[in-house]
């Protein structure tokens, strides 16, 4: 009953806009209270600040700010027009640079609302005066970002990993394929588009224009080594590679001459202020964790749920739809926050593999960054596009029936997305 009264109260507080940190802080203060009494309450500023410290959480404020120089430099534009040198001359090819600079973006910022701010901004005029729709042009620019979150690094997994006490590195290596393969199905929706709408072609191919290119954007090249190859080579972890992305994306910078220090500065402070709130949520997890571990309603749940199977794909059938259900109304952030220490203990009960369910909650989110109301990554693309949320959702849906495929695939065939985590790890 006071679980009820709880969820109750927080889901009330979200509707009437008071913050998702403050609702979850105030409703885990509220539930110690009333198991424990004030004395739970001496030490919760210290328990808020130790949960927020953790070692691995430091990589997401240092990707972002990769993400934000490797955009103010000037490597966006070369990393589009290689792409655009290899794919440009395919109809509809502008909508594939779209999605194959998404995938490179993904690898250094780890963020699908930094992803679409910074490549929509870019490509989305672009498309629009080369006589694609604007809800084309919004739809295949939000499908794409969700990549970064399904391609390493993903804060997203970060935090994942953080809640689960499991290996960030191994859900990095995880998410390489199925992300591949996100973008190939996107891009076979994109030219089944372009073939019905006739969309145009760019540049005629040109082996001369493709080697000036690859040689503008080499040194960009460099950063997906740097990040990837280290943490795969099993030379630093996660936080440190966010680092070296840090320093890698400001040397290419200053090699290519052309940071933009205002535009810098810009993309500092908002990723400051998107740090800020994901922090703010992480600490007020804590509370909530703890009053959720003392009423044991992770160890009820699990108990519930394998009172009516113990079989794995109906478990993750069930978690799946789940997951999907509140991507309509929270943010990766807040939802992984919230409810992975909830179902951790009937993940380990039911002998699901922690890194490959980690993964599938991931994609799940990625999904949910495309579903209105609460649809971050495609309210951002609407915004840049200046297109109607609706009518881009109807393009939309195209390609989130691919994302809906690979999860589908990743869920039920766990060989496809673990057998780099196999071989390099197990």
């Amino acid at each position: 009953m006071l679980m009820a009264g709880i969820f109750a109260a927080m889901l009330i507080m979200i509707c009437i806009n008071i913050p998702i940190a403050v609702a979850l802080a105030m409703c885990g203060v509220l539930g110690l209270l009333f198991t424990e009494g004030t004395d739970s309450l001496v030490t919760i500023a210290l328990d808020m600040y130790d949960g927020s410290t953790k070692f691995s959480l430091i990589a997401i404020p240092m990707f972002v700010l990769a993400g934000a120089i490797m955009n103010a430099g000037g490597i966006t534009d070369r990393l589009i027009n290689f792409v655009s040198a290899i794919i440009g001359f395919i109809r509809g090819g502008l909508a594939m640079v779209n999605i194959g600079v998404s995938l490179f973006f993904a690898e250094i910022s780890g963020s699908a609302v930094a992803d679409v701010a910074a490549m929509g901004s870019i490509l989305i005029p672009q498309m629009k005066k080369r006589g694609y729709s604007k809800e084309f042009s919004a739809a295949v620019t939000s499908s794409s970002a969700s990549l970064a979150i399904i391609i390493p690094p993903s804060i997203p997994m970060i935090l994942y990993a953080a809640s689960a006490n499991t290996s960030v590195e191994q859900l990095f290596v995880a998410g390489v394929v199925p992300g591949l393969l996100g973008a190939g199905g996107l891009m076979l929706v994109a030219y089944l588009f372009a073939k019905r709408y006739n969309f145009p072609t760019e540049d005629a191919f040109r082996l001369a224009r493709l080697r000036e290119t690859f040689m503008d954007a080499l040194p960009a090249f460099t950063l997906p080594v740097i990040i990837l190859g280290g943490i795969f080579g099993g030379y630093v972890t996660a936080t440190e590679a966010a680092g070296l992305a840090v320093l890698a994306s400001l040397v290419v910078s200053a090699w290519y001459g052309n940071l933009d220090f205002s535009h810098l500065r810009r993309a500092m402070l908002d990723g400051g202020i998107q740090t800020a709130v994901v922090m703010l949520l992480v600490a007020a997890s804590v509370l909530m964790g703890g009053f959720l571990t003392r009423a044991q309603i992770p160890q009820q749940l699990a108990e519930g749920i394998l009172s009516i199977t113990t079989q794995q794909w109906a478990i993750l059938l069930i978690l799946n739809f789940f997951f999907l259900i509140i991507g309509f109304f929270l943010h990766s952030a807040a939802a992984i926050i919230l409810v992975i220490p909830i179902v951790i203990p009937l993940i380990t009960a039911a002998g699901i593999d922690p890194v490959h369910f980690g993964l599938v909650v991931t994609l799940n989110l990625a999904i949910g960054q495309q579903t209105p109301p609460v649809a971050s990554v495609l309210i951002t693309a609407c915004s840049v596009a200046r297109a109607n949320i609706w009518e881009v959702s109807k393009v939309n849906i195209w390609f989130v029936g691919v994302l809906l495929a690979v999860l589908m695939l990743c869920t039920y065939v766990p060989s496809v997305p673990m057998f780099l985590v196999e071989y390099f790890y197990r």
